[in-house]
C-alpha cells in the first residue's frame, strides 16, 4: 500500500459497494482475504482505498467506482482532515481555472515531482486572486510535503471538473462535507440564504459591497453572488468576510474566487475573531449579511466597553447578538442594509431592551421577521431575521417597524417542521410583505402571504420594547374567522363520513398460516426487486422526506444545497419507501402524484418487478409488527430498520393481488383517518383562539 493512501470507513466501503453496513461486517467475518484495517480505532476501523476498491472488483461486488464517489472517498480520508483536503482542491481548481494548459503540463509527470512544481504555480494563482501572502488573505500556499499526500485527490478533482465544470466539482464536494458532518458546522440552508440576500437588496441598484462578519462556509455570500447575477441585475464588485476559524476562512475565500469572476470582483476573506479584532475597521459596505453565533458568553465584553460601534448602546454580556448587529451598522455606509439572523429571545430580553429602544427611535431596526422552526439550526427554535438600515443624517419622519410571522401559520406558508418547510413559498411570503412596506410593490394578496403589520415606533416603546411579531399580530384563527372555521368543520364532516365508508368489516377467524417465507434480500438477489437509498436531495425537483412518508403529505423537501454532481434517485408509481430510522411500521406506495421526486434521506426505496411482486402486497407485509421487529437493530438513541431482513411470503402472483386490495382499503382508511385527526386539531385550536380573542361568540 502507498504511504498516505487514502483510508475509508466502513460506512464509506458500504456506499462504494451500494451495501447496508451489515454487509461489510459479515464480509469481513466470512471472507479472510478481506482488506485489514490500517488505521481508525478498534470498533470503527478504517481500511486502505485502492485494496478495498481491488477486494470489490475481485468478488464481482464493484464494476466501476464513479469518479464523483472515488473523489470524495480520497477527500473524505485524507490524512490530514477532510478540511485541509478541500483547501488543497480549492486551490488547485483555481489553477485549472486560471491557467488550464499550466495544469495539464504539471500533472505530466510523477507525483513527488508534481507535489514540488504545483507548490510554485499555486503560489503565483492565489496571489493573483488573493494579493500577496503578507496582506493577510486566508488561503497560504501549501508547500511540497503538505501537497504530496493530496496529489491524487487532486487529480481526480480536475478530472471531475473537466466534465461539471470548476464551480459545480467544488460546491459537490464542498456540499457533500456540510452534509456528511452537519453537527461541526453553522449552517445556513441555501433558500434562508438567498431570502437574506434578497432583502439586502444585492440584486438591485446601488450594492456594490458586501460583507459577511462571521462567513462560516460562505453560504451567505455564494447567495449574495447568485441575486446579483439574476438576469438584469447590475454586478456586485466587492465581496468581503471574516472568519474566525482559518480553515474554514479558507474554504470560503476559495468557494467565493471559484465562484465570481477574477476580472471583476475582489474577493477579500480575512480570517480573526470580528468583535475583537475586525479586519475591515474602516469599510463602508453596501449591504451586510450574518448568521452570528448564538449565546455567546466570551464575546469581548470585558475587553471593548468603549468600543466605538456600541453606537446603540454598551451590550450586556448576554447579549452577544446585540454587539453583532451593531457591528453590522458600523460597517455599513449611509443607506445601506444588514440582514441578521438572530434567535428569538434577542427580540424580548430585557437585559437588551434600551438597545432594542434606540435602534427603533433611530430608524436602524427596519423589520423584524419570525421564521418557522426548521427554518435553519437550531431547527427546534423559531429564529428571526433582523433587517436593519444604518439611518442617514435626516431622521425618518413617523417610524414604523415592519413585523412579520410566518412562524404561527406554519402550515399554510411552510409545510411546519424541519425538511418539510417549502422555503420558496415563505420566501415570496416575505419578500411580498416586505417589498409593500417599502412600497416597490402592492400589497399583497396571495394565499400564502405572510401575517405582517407595520407598527408605529411609539407603540413599541414601552417598558419591554418587545419585538416578538407574536406579541403585536393576530393569532392565525383571527385572520382567518368563522367562516373559515366553518369550512374546516364541514370538511372534517364529510371526511369522518368517508372514513366510515372506508372502515374494514369485521375480520373473519383463521387458524395461523404456515407458508414459505423469503427476504427482501433474497429478492433483490434475484432480480424480483431493486432496492435503493435516499440521498441529500439533490436535482432541481421537490424531495420525498421522510416527514412525508410519515404523514402522508406529498413532497415536500428541497435539493440539498452544493449536491449538483449527485444523481437523485427518482421515485416511480408502484415504487415502496420505508424509512430507515425510528422503528416506525409506516410504508408508503408511491402514486402517480408522487412520481419523479427525489428520494430523500434516511429512505429506502423497494421497487418491485410487476410480473412477480405486487406493490401493496409488499408494502402490507412490509408493515407487521413483528416482521418489523426481526429486521430492526437498535443503537443508542435510534432503532434503525434494514429491509434486507424483511420477511415475505411466497404465494402466486394472483394471490398477491388479493392480499394487496385488501391492503390498498386499509391505507385509505388510515389516511382518511389522519386528516379528520388533522382537521380536527385545526377546528379545536381555531375555536379556542376565536373564543378567547373576541372573534367567536359564545353562542
Amino acid at each position: 500500500m502507498p504511504e498516505n493512501a487514502t483510508e475509508v470507513t466502513a460506512a464509506g466501503i458500504a456506499r462504494l459497494a451500494g451495501v447496508g453496513r451489515a454487509a461489510v461486517s459479515n464480509w469481513r467475518r466470512r471472507h479472510a482475504d478481506f482488506p485489514q484495517p490500517v488505521g481508525g480505532t478498534e470498533t470503527s476501523p478504517s481500511f486502505a482505498l485502492p485494496e478495498v476498491e481491488r477486494w470489490l472488483r475481485d468478488q464481482g461486488k464493484l464494476v466501476e467506482v464513479p469518479l464523483r464517489e472515488r473523489v470524495w472517498q480520497q477527500l473524505a480520508g485524507h490524512p490530514a482532515g477532510p478540511v485541509t483536503a478541500l483547501v488543497h482542491t480549492g486551490c488547485a481548481l483555481l489553477l485549472v481555472n486560471r491557467s488550464p494548459a499550466a495544469w495539464r503540463e504539471i500533472t505530466g509527470v510523477s507525483d513527488e515531482r508534481m507535489a514540488g512544481v504545483l507548490s510554485l504555480a499555486l503560489d503565483d494563482a492565489l496571489a493573483d486572486r488573493f494579493g500577496p501572502a503578507g496582506n493577510g488573505r486566508a488561503v497560504r500556499t501549501p508547500d511540497r510535503a503538505e501537497l504530496l499526500p493530496s496529489v491524487p485527490l487532486l487529480r481526480g478533482a480536475a478530472e471531475l471538473a473537466a466534465g461539471t465544470g470548476v464551480r459545480e466539482a467544488y460546491e459537490f464536494l464542498l456540499g457533500r462535507q456540510l452534509d456528511a458532518n452537519p453537527r461541526q458546522y453553522t449552517l445556513t440552508p441555501s433558500g434562508l440564504a438567498e431570502l437574506m440576500a434578497e432583502l439586502a437588496g444585492t440584486g438591485g441598484p446601488g450594492v456594490r459591497t458586501v460583507l459577511d462578519p462571521a462567513a462560516g462556509t460562505g453560504a451567505l455570500l455564494t447567495a449574495a453572488l447568485g441575486a446579483a447575477d439574476a438576469p438584469g441585475s447590475p454586478a456586485v464588485t466587492a465581496l468581503h468576510a471574516q472568519e474566525s476559524d482559518p480553515g474554514l476562512a479558507a474554504v470560503t475565500a476559495l468557494r467565493l474566487a471559484l465562484r465570481a469572476a477574477p476580472a471583476d470582483r475582489t474577493v477579500d476573506v480575512r480570517t480573526g475573531d470580528t468583535l475583537r479584532a475586525d479586519a475591515f475597521p474602516r469599510l463602508a459596505a453596501d449591504a451586510v449579511l450574518c448568521h452570528p453565533p448564538f449565546n455567546e458568553r466570551n464575546w469581548g465584553h470585558d475587553e471593548l466597553a468603549y468600543d466605538p460601534r456600541w453606537e446603540y448602546g454598551f451590550p450586556a454580556r448576554t447579549e452577544s447578538e446585540l454587539a453583532w448587529v451593531q457591528h453590522a451598522l458600523a460597517r455599513l455606509r449611509d443607506g445601506g442594509t444588514a440582514v441578521l439572523l438572530m434567535p428569538p429571545a434577542a427580540a424580548s430580553r430585557r437585559s437588551g431592551r434600551r438597545i432594542r429602544a434606540d435602534l427603533l427611535r433611530r430608524g436602524a431596526l427596519r423589520a423584524v421577521i419570525a421564521l418557522p422552526a426548521g427554518a435553519a439550526p437550531p431547527y427546534g427554535i423559531p429564529l428571526h431575521l433582523w433587517v436593519l438600515r444604518r439611518p442617514g443624517a435626516q431622521p425618518r419622519p413617523n417610524p414604523e417597524l415592519l413585523l412579520i410571522d410566518t412562524a404561527e401559520p406554519a402550515e399554510q406558508v411552510a409545510g411546519g417542521g424541519r425538511d418539510r418547510l417549502d422555503l420558496t413559498v415563505l420566501r415570496h411570503a416575505v419578500l411580498d410583505a416586505w417589498h409593500a412596506y417599502e412600497g416597490q410593490r402592492p400589497q399583497p394578496t396571495a394565499p400564502h402571504s405572510a401575517a405582517a403589520r407595520t407598527v408605529p415606533v411609539i407603540e413599541l416603546l414601552d417598558d419591554d420594547v418587545d419585538l416578538a411579531p407574536a406579541r403585536h399580530l393576530p393569532s392565525s384563527a383571527a385572520t382567518g374567522g368563522p367562516a373559515e372555521l366553518a369550512g374546516v368543520r364541514e370538511r372534517l364532516t364529510r371526511t369522518l363520513g368517508l372514513a366510515t365508508d372506508l372502515a374494514p368489516p369485521p375480520p373473519a377467524p383463521a387458524a395461523p398460516a404456515h407458508r414459505p417465507l423469503t427476504t427482501i434480500g433474497e429478492l433483490a438477489r434475484a432480480g424480483a426487486l431493486q432496492l435503493r437509498h435516499g440521498g441529500a436531495g439533490t436535482g432541481t425537483g421537490p424531495v420525498l422526506t421522510e416527514h412525508d412518508v410519515l404523514g402522508s403529505t406529498p413532497p415536500s423537501g428541497t435539493p440539498a444545497a452544493g449536491g449538483t454532481l449527485e444523481e437523485p434517485v427518482l421515485v416511480a408509481a408502484g415504487d415502496v419507501v420505508v424509512p430507515v430510522l425510528g422503528g416506525v411500521t409506516v410504508v408508503r406506495v408511491v402514486d402517480e402524484a408522487t412520481a419523479g421526486a427525489a428520494l430523500g434521506r434516511n429512505l429506502q426505496l423497494l421497487r418491485p418487478d410487476p410480473a412477480v411482486l405486487d406493490p401493496w402486497f409488499l408494502a402490507g407485509f412490509l408493515r407487521g409488527t413483528t416482521n418489523n421487529r426481526q429486521a430492526s437493530s437498535h443503537a443508542s438513541t435510534a432503532t434503525r430498520l434494514d429491509a434486507r431482513r424483511l420477511q415475505l411470503p411466497r404465494l402466486p402472483l394472483a394471490e398477491q393481488r388479493r392480499y394487496g386490495e385488501r391492503f390498498r382499503a386499509l391505507a385509505a382508511f388510515e389516511d382518511a383517518l389522519r386528516l379528520a385527526g388533522r382537521l380536527g386539531g385545526q377546528l379545536v385550536q381555531g375555536l379556542y383562539d376565536g373564543l378567547t380573542d373576541g372573534t367567536v361568540t359564545p353562542e
